[in-house]
Parts: structure tokens; C-alpha cells; sequence
């Protein structure tokens, strides 16, 4: 999986597997490795019995036995260090390769350019597209603000892929399989998740529970069953159904209603109730199918428009519900919340948890509500900065409304401003269709009035966030319990009713949760208009990576000895243990 360990970091950029030299100097792991060196002649120094009793007597000579245990354990925290950044450093970097489209389009089209500067076709301007690929390059700070911007909307955070961290594998080190290269912007694949986007702008205000029944979820459904190349679930005749669209692909997803039980299910925060109703905004307002007001979106310039808060507060119950909650979330918000719920139901321990059966004691700043609680915040930077990694500096995927521009130019006769041709999957796409029919123009409509935000899509952060944080929930939680009195939200969101369906008794934790990733992933990419199906697919298994070495790296830090299984997205089982 991981090539050998290098002196520098680097991310291979392009077909032709060039690597490309960022950071101007030592990696994370290197630089440690080195840390790890003076680290170990600093442990042979605090034995000195005169460093040893100036740090534990605040200067004075006393050599009890307290100050001597003491003294052991700053030595063992110390060599604990220093042995896990060792280990880590063994995994050398990941493979990491793009598509090939920033270096196989002239135009750049290929390539994320928002808040770039564009000319009048929605192409980047070659200074502009020069200044970015600088900072890029050369990870300098003053490189980065030396960006040719197009408009007032500033870039979010690439830097941020830059970040070390002190617990888990750097970012560089994360890569295939869990991230391959995107798809190709001419391909098929990207073809039929742009329909699929169109469908999902046309179904934005259509209740999950109203697809049954419903014609454009009928044709939607038709349509992405006729693609070889749509790569969401199927049912056992190979159809897509109306109850599996927008659907994710990992185990238990298919079951029950669209919305995860830990979504809709009412729990508290302390003494708070959360009853899970929100703001979300009123139907039939979407943005950016105006050819101008699109070029202002790709060069950052605020269009002056804004969405409508919905004041009445509701259950979630259609795509415009989840793209507003997206928005505006903390990027565990949902994770943190399923917590509460789970804790809130009573559901059991992880069967490894090493107080599940002990009679004497039980688990609180370690294998307890305190020390889960705070593992969210935690694993969600790490997996938020591992994947601005990926973001900018390999993979800079264009968002779904970038390509949306470039249909427009086709369909309208103006094909000869884009080096790009376009699959036939959305070009001669129904979808398509009946979204011009509804606005009047073949741009891709999307939620919010700025569109996505100022990163490139692939993966996603929500994605990532999620899928670490889900992966966390499995360690805590016995991900096989079966949730007790399912509910699902009513057409109008305004009350909860109980969920009756045959498989009302299959809805377990793993299950749930791994629904959970995709209905908040999804929420901010094909409901809203953001984010690619492939980006929330590979985001989630690049966060449960990113888990799993935090969790490992975690491990050893407890006084406890256990082993957690861990049901992966793939179904296989990953194991956690300081044994």
C-alpha cells in the first residue's frame, strides 16, 4: 500500500507519476524522527539525579520514593512517544496520484478554480491559475497570499493540508486504496453523477417518504437504473427504485427509512432536550442557473441573493432540509448528537470495553463518558486536515457547478470555449431535460446563493469528519444492538411517527451509522448541489482510516488492557488493542 519512506514529502501529481516536492524541507515523520532521537538522549538526561529532583521538588534535593515513581512516568510517557512516532514513521507515504485532467486540459476545466479569476466563458486566467500552483508548490505562506483572486470570496483553508499532528499518521501517509484517483471528468462515471445531481436539485423539496409514488423520483429512478456507470445501490434485479435513490453503499444503508434512526431520534445534552427539529429553508428557491450570476459564483463574487429561513422548525424530511443543516453545522454536529442518542437509549459498550463486565469499577476519564465525549473534536481535525491534503495538493477535483457551466456551453452552442467533451450520460440525459424545462437554463441548481464552498471536492470534509467519527462510534458502541422504536418524520416534518415497515427490527447501530455518513455527506453534495457521489464514497473510508490509526496510536495510552473490533464500511473487522 505505501512506498518507502523518503526525506521529503511528496504527492504524486500527475499520470505520469511525477512526484512533485512541497514544503520545501524535511516531512512530519522525518522531522520527528529526529525529535525522537534528542527526545531519547532527553529521558538519559531527566535520570540525572539533580534534573530528576529540580523537576519534582521545585528545586530541592529530596529523593523520595514519590518523586522517583514520578519520575518514571514522565520517562515512560516520554519513551511512549517516541516509539509510537517511530512506528508511525515505518509506514513510510501513501500513494497518491491524480486523474490527470489538471495536466490534460489547457483550459484547466479539469482542475478547481474557484474564486479564481475567470474570463467571460468561466475559464481561469493564466495568472491567476499560476499564482494558485505556486503556492501550491512551494507551501510558502507569503506564496499563498499571493493569490489572484477573482472576487472578494477568499480560499478555505489550504493550509490547513500543511498541518503535522502529533497523533495519527500524517496526512501524507494516507492515500490508496482508500483514496484513488477521481474520476475523470470526461468519463461516463462523472456523467452519471452530474445527472444525478439534476435529479437530486428537481426531488430538493419532495419528502424522502413521497418518492414512492412520485414521477420525477419514478423517471429519476428509471433514468440512473438504465446507467452501466451509476454506481449507487441496486436491487436484487439490478433496479434502482425510488426508495433506494441518493442511497449510500455500505452494509444496513438500504434498510428502514432514508433518514438514519440518529437523525430524527429525540435525545438531551445534560439537562438540555434536543428534540431535532431545525431551521431549514423555504421550498423552491435554488440558485446559480443564470449564466451570470454562475460566473460570479466561480469568481467569488457575492451575487447579492440569500436563502429564506423556513420559520417553522422541522424534522428532517427532504434534500433542501439536509443541505440546510450542512451549512451551517459543526462537522461532528451529527456524530456528537448520535452520541447522545445512543447514550440515550441505553445502547450497550463495545463488548471489548474493558469495564462491560467489571462489578468494582467503571470507565470515566479513560473508557468513559468524558474521555468518548472528547474524542469527536479530536478526530475530526485530524481527519478534516488529512483531507485537505488530499483536496489541494493531489487531487484538486472542480465542483459538480463548475461542470455545470460546461454543459451549458455545449447545450448552447459555445462547446468551442471548453477543451472538454462531455459524456453523452448527462448531454442526452432526461434529467437534464426536465431541469432546463423547470429553469430555463442547463446549469446545475444548486442550494445555497455562494454554491459550494472555496475547496476542491474530492474528498469531502463532511465525508472525512464523518467517517472518523463514525469509526469512533463503533469503537465505543456494540455496533450490532438493534435500535428500539424506530420513528421516521412525517411529510411536512412537523411530528415524528413510528416506522413500521418489514424491516423495522434490522435497524442496528453499525447500520444506522453508516447511513448517518452518507445522509450528512450527501446533504452537502448531492442534495445541495456540491459535492460528487465518488467524494463522499472515498471521503468516508478515508475518515475511518484516519480512525483507526488515531484510535491505534490511543491504545497504548490506556492504563486498561483490551481489544475492540471494529465492523469497517467494507464489512471486514478492524481490531484495536494494547494487548
Amino acid at each position: 500500500m505505501r512506498a518507502p519512506n523518503h526525506s521529503h514529502r511528496e504527492v504524486v501529481c500527475s499520470e505520469k507519476a511525477e512526484p512533485v516536492e512541497v514544503l520545501r524541507g524535511s516531512s512530519r515523520r522525518a522531522f520527528l524522527g529526529q525529535a525522537g532521537t534528542a527526545a531519547a538522549i532527553a529521558v538519559g538526561a531527566l535520570t540525572s539525579p539533580g534534573i530528576a529532583n529540580a523537576a519534582n521538588s521545585g528545586g530541592s534535593t529530596s529523593n523520595s520514593s514519590s518523586s522517583v515513581s514520578a519520575q518514571n512516568r514522565v520517562n515512560k510517557a516520554t519513551q511512549l512517544r517516541v516509539s509510537e512516532t517511530m512506528h508511525d514513521q515505518n509506514f513510510g507515504y501513501a500513494v497518491n496520484v491524480n486523474n490527470g485532467d489538471d495536466a490534460l486540459y489547457a483550459d484547466k476545466a479539469g482542475t478547481f478554480t474557484k474564486g479564481l479569476a475567470h474570463d467571460a466563458y468561466g475559464r481561469v486566467t493564466a495568472a491567476s491559475y499560476a499564482s494558485l500552483k505556486k503556492a501550491l508548490t512551494t507551501g510558502a505562506f507569503s506564496d499563498f497570499e499571493s493569490i489572484i483572486l477573482g472576487g472578494t470570496r477568499t480560499l478555505n483553508g489550504p493550509q490547513g493540508g500543511l498541518a503535522y499532528d502529533l497523533e495519527a499518521l500524517d496526512g501524507t501517509q494516507f492515500g490508496q486504496p482508500q483514496v484513488p484517483p477521481a474520476p475523470k471528468l470526461a468519463n461516463d462515471q462523472t456523467g452519471t453523477e452530474l445527472l444525478e445531481h439534476y435529479w437530486g436539485a428537481l426531488l430538493r423539496d419532495v419528502a424522502f417518504t413521497d418518492y414512492d409514488g412520485n414521477a420525477l423520483a419514478t423517471a429519476a429512478a428509471a433514468e440512473l437504473s438504465s446507467q452501466a456507470s451509476y454506481v449507487g445501490p441496486r436491487n436484487g434485479s439490478g433496479q434502482v427504485t425510488p426508495d433506494l435513490l441518493f442511497r449510500g453503499i455500505f452494509p444496513g444503508e438500504t434498510l428502514g427509512p432514508y433518514l438514519s434512526q440518529f437523525f430524527v431520534q429525540p435525545t438531551s445534552f445534560g439537562a438540555q432536550p434536543l428534540g431535532q427539529q431545525m431551521n431549514s429553508f423555504l421550498p423552491n428557491l435554488d440558485f446559480g442557473t443564470n449564466f451570470n450570476e454562475w460566473l460570479n459564483i466561480q469568481n467569488g463574487v457575492p451575487t447579492g441573493l440569500q436563502t429564506t429561513n423556513d420559520p417553522t422548525l422541522r424534522y428532517r424530511r427532504n434534500g433542501r432540509d439536509l443541505a440546510a443543516f450542512t451549512r451551517v453545522d459543526v462537522l461532528y454536529q451529527a456524530y456528537f448528537v448520535a452520541f447522545l442518542v445512543l447514550a440515550g437509549i441505553g445502547a450497550p459498550l463495545n463488548p471489548g470495553n474493558p469495564y462491560v463486565h467489571s462489578t468494582v469499577q467503571n470507565g470515566f476519564g479513560s473508557f468513559g463518558g468524558p474521555d468518548f465525549a472528547g474524542m469527536f473534536g479530536e478526530v475530526a481535525t485530524k481527519a478534516l486536515n488529512v483531507v485537505w491534503w488530499q483536496k489541494w495538493f493531489v487531487h484538486l477535483r472542480p465542483r459538480p457547478e463548475a461542470t455545470g457551466g460546461i454543459v451549458q456551453l455545449v447545450k448552447t452552442g459555445q462547446g468551442q470555449f471548453t477543451d472538454v467533451t462531455l459524456s453523452k450520460t448527462i448531454l442526452a440525459s432526461n434529467g437534464l431535460q426536465q431541469s432546463f424545462n423547470k429553469y430555463g437554463s442547463w446549469l446545475l441548481p444548486l442550494a445555497f446563493p455562494e454554491g459550494s464552498p472555496v475547496h476542491p471536492a474530492y474528498p469531502t470534509g463532511h465525508g472525512t469528519v464523518g467517517g472518523a467519527c463514525l469509526t469512533v462510534l463503533k469503537f465505543i458502541f456494540d455496533g450490532s444492538f438493534v435500535i428500539p422504536n424506530p420513528v421516521v418524520p412525517t411529510s411536512d416534518g412537523l411530528s415524528l411517527q413510528p416506522y413500521t415497515g418489514a424491516d423495522a427490527g434490522q435497524l442496528t447501530v453499525n447500520g444506522e451509522l453508516n447511513k448517518l455518513g452518507h445522509n450528512v455527506s450527501f446533504g452537502h453534495g448531492i442534495h445541495a448541489g456540491i459535492h460528487w457521489r465518488s467524494d463522499t464514497d472515498t471521503s468516508l473510508r478515508l475518515g475511518e482510516a484516519v480512525a483507526l490509526s488515531f484510535l491505534q496510536n490511543r491504545a497504548r495510552t490506556y492504563n486498561e488492557p483490551f481489544t475492540i473490533n471494529i465492523t469497517k464500511f467494507d464489512g471486514s473487522v478492524a481490531t484495536i488493542s494494547n494487548e
